[in-house]
């Protein structure tokens, strides 16, 4: 339903640059997100006519939107796919439940994307905006597409120690157009997490189809359905008819690394410039051709292998012979890659060899934690203790 209880002033037209602002309608509020609420005593106590005066300090959270399905439009209101992000933050706020009792909304427009055009420019846009935004709300929400939402959330959790401010990523399946949108539903709870005390001190959380997850471990895990990010590590709770429920206290992710990062100087280009890591595919036949092709061109590689780090026995002794960091990490989404699976060099100890199990992450997630660590200059050692920390190196 429209939320008439707010004013939007846009501050800027541009829609890459633009910053808005929601203002409270209310004639008695002043402009610190207090709202002064006065009830007459008489409709107590007929026998006194003084007044009393109570107030109520809402939270104040920041959106950042960043594009993706949920501020998408399709052709009709059938169509889930092939549909072309078109609306801002703006356009989304009005079709969510009211939510002026629940907190006070500044809002950032940093892109309007699909997340898959997602590059290190706007990776860096998200994490400056993030890192912002911690300095003065008491939470932040990103939209977000889903197809690279784990990859982002696992970055700003990487590199931003948030503190106790709640940190909430959310998308949507289906585009706004489409009947049973669950865009509108999936944004008023996100909203709604990031302004409870109940979230202070969980970090950064992926909120999607009535599930809170932890954004460290979360996976997309199908690529149509409403309940697309059902995972097994990280479940932190669920939203229910306007209720938040953690099974846990509040608690961050078990061995995450934080990297610090050289942000850009003034007179540079607003943009990360990280070590280039591919991602090779493995199945059956596969070959040592790509891994002589790649080699040349990155400072790192992962390989999804086949199991949990099996590969044929020609393409580890490739691996092994390569003088840059190899991450074994897994096709399959569940599971893990131990370090026991890890080929070893023949003569020299597992401290000798360039091949890292990647533990519990994923190709993509491994691909990211190894760029930090090539970023920082880390060298083979540091880099197994950084993926010992997720039970592999």
């Amino acid at each position: 339903m429209p939320n008439d209880s707010v004013a939007i002033t846009t501050i800027c037209s541009d829609v890459e640059n633009s910053q808005f602002m929601v203002h409270s309608l209310y004639p008695d509020e002043d402009n610190s997100g207090t709202r002064n609420i006065t009830t007459s005593e008489n409709d107590i106590n007929d026998t006194d006519s003084s007044n009393i005066q109570s107030v109520v300090t809402l939270p104040r959270i920041k959106i950042l939107g960043t594009g993706g399905t949920i501020a998408s439009k399709g052709a009709s209101a059938s169509n889930t796919a092939g549909y072309n992000v078109d609306l801002t933050v703006q356009d989304l706020l009005s079709s969510i439940p009211d939510i002026s009792n629940v907190c006070e909304l500044e809002y950032e427009q940093l892109c309007n994307v699909d997340s898959k055009d997602i590059d290190e420019s706007i990776l860096y846009k998200i994490y400056n905006g993030v890192a912002k935004s911690l300095q003065s709300f008491d939470g932040v929400v990103i939209t977000h597409g889903t197809d690279t939402m784990a990859e982002t959330a696992f970055f700003i959790e990487s590199t931003l120690d948030v503190g106790e401010v709640p940190v909430v990523f959310v998308g949507s399946m289906r585009p706004s157009t489409s009947v049973s949108a669950d865009g509108p539903m999936n944004l008023y709870q996100a909203i709604c997490i990031a302004s409870s005390p109940k979230s202070r001190g969980r970090s950064v959380m992926v909120s999607l189809n009535d599930q809170i997850s932890a954004g460290y471990y979360i996976t997309k895990s199908n690529a149509n359905s409403l309940d697309s990010f059902n995972v097994r590590q990280g479940y932190l709770g669920n939203f229910v008819n306007n209720e938040i429920h953690y099974y846990y206290p509040p608690v961050k992710p078990q061995g995450c690394h934080k990297f610090k990062l050289r942000l850009p100087s003034a007179n540079e280009e607003p943009i990360f410039n990280f070590p280039k890591v591919c991602i090779l595919y493995a199945h059956q036949a596969f070959t040592t051709d790509l891994l002589e092709i790649v080699c040349k061109h990155y400072e790192g590689i992962v390989i999804a292998t086949m199991g949990a780090g099996s590969l044929p026995e020609a393409v580890n002794k490739k691996c092994l012979s390569l003088d840059l960091p190899i991450i074994y990490s897994k096709r399959s989404r569940d599971g893990m890659v131990p370090t026991a699976n890890m080929p070893q060099p023949e003569g020299s100890d597992k401290s000798q060899s360039n091949i890292i199990a990647s533990g519990y992450l994923s190709p993509e997630k491994s691909r990211i934690l190894l760029q930090l660590c090539l970023n920082n200059k880390y060298s083979m050692d540091e880099i197994r203790h950084v993926f010992n920390g997720v039970y592999g190196g």
